[in-house]
């Protein structure tokens, strides 16, 4: 099956995923993509440009796009026959609000179109029932806003045509990269996440520092993508860190992230908006112990099996299994078990289920077309 993958984010997670698929995929996956920037302006505008590229080329036998495009507005503009598949990476419902935002003052229309695609879509995925169930639960708070007329078919509507299909992750170079030698010095934290508001970091700079206050030895490696307007919390953490700092900053290679990743015993997430976690089952993969809330998608992704020993409820438990994996050694999951555990979203095994999807709706469409 020929497959057009409209991506108009090609950045990060919306990027890996697409070319994951494309790489591990049986059909023959074609990226049309735009650049990871004005992520307003794309909901808004990439539609346009997308119905010119289809003006321009012969069709597929089924389009692929991520929320990002504004699929009611494409297929308008197209007029297209041909099924739709929409992939949510994150969805604008449910995303958390910054400190001090009241929700009267958010700008919906954003909520709006990713409505409209979910209804205008043959069929959508989410990379986990967490963010599936908390965008429904999202759309219902926004019609409760609304003065009439509030439309309560549409929940049912989407759920009708809705699957999780949890993402894939590259693992292969993890797999195949040498292990470093490992020394008797104190162990290795890493947090590996987006350097903004929804990841949290000012929480994950006090628990250090709580580790800090207690004598508590440690070393610290802080990356992920940054941004021109970070969280003025990481220069001042990085002052407050000293020399247990091993790396800070972005991995511009990655080989370099990879050899980040195998140096570290403990991986912290602190997030407060997270639909899967591709950085932590990275981190896991490589021999990482993970430390994640107990709430978002972390339960669901890291399973019943982990959650005892992996997830924390507050930032005072956070502390606490910190302080315990650190002092006694032991009672760190091994790298065996990790990767075992976490191998079940490699690209390799997740590819199959992303193809039986799309081979799904794109028979059931040639069944009503006949």
């Amino acid at each position: 099956m020929k497959v057009t993958f409209l991506e108009p984010f090609f950045g990060g997670s919306h990027r890996a995923f697409a070319e994951g698929w494309q790489k591990y995929s049986t059909n023959e996956v074609n990226l049309s993509t735009m650049p990871a920037r004005f992520w307003k302006w794309r909901m808004r505008g990439a539609a346009l440009e997308y119905a010119k590229r289809a003006m321009e080329n012969a069709p597929p036998d089924l389009w692929f796009t991520s929320s990002t495009l504004d699929v009611a507005h494409f297929k308008a503009l197209t007029g297209t026959s041909r099924p739709i598949v929409t992939y949510f990476h994150e969805n604008q419902a449910s995303y958390p609000a910054r400190e001090g935002e009241e929700l009267a003052d958010r700008d919906i229309q954003y909520i709006f179109t990713d409505l409209a695609t979910a209804l205008s879509a043959d069929r959508v995925a989410f990379n986990s029932k967490f963010q599936l169930d908390e965008f429904i639960a999202g759309l219902r708070v926004t019609m409760r806003r609304m003065p009439d007329h509030r439309q309560g078919w549409i929940y049912e509507t989407i759920m009708s045509k809705a699957s999780v299909v949890h993402l894939g992750v590259e693992l292969a170079d993890i797999r195949e990269a040498a292990l470093p030698d490992k020394d008797d010095g104190p162990p290795v934290l890493i947090w590996n996440h987006r350097w903004e508001y929804d990841k949290n970091p000012e929480t994950l700079f006090k628990a250090l520092l709580k580790l800090i206050d207690m004598d508590i030895d440690f070393r610290i490696i802080v990356c992920g993508e940054r941004f021109n307007n970070e969280p003025k919390i990481f220069s001042k953490s990085r002052l407050a860190l000293g020399e247990r700092v091993l790396h800070w900053g972005y991995a511009e290679t990655r080989q370099e992230y990879v050899s980040l990743l195998l140096r570290a015993d403990i991986a912290i997430s602190t997030s407060n908006q997270e639909n899967f976690g591709i950085s932590m089952v990275e981190a896991a993969y490589a021999g990482a112990h993970p430390l994640a809330p107990a709430r978002l998608s972390y339960p669901e992704i890291f399973t019943e099996a982990l959650n005892a020993e992996c997830l924390y409820d507050d930032d005072e438990a956070l502390v606490e299994k910190l302080i315990s994996l650190i002092r006694v050694p032991n009672r760190r999951l091994s790298r065996e078990f990790l990767r075992e555990h976490f191998g079940r979203y490699d690209w390799v095994k997740r590819s199959a289920a992303l193809d039986a999807l799309v081979a799904e709706v794109s028979s059931l469409v040639a069944e009503v077309s006949c």
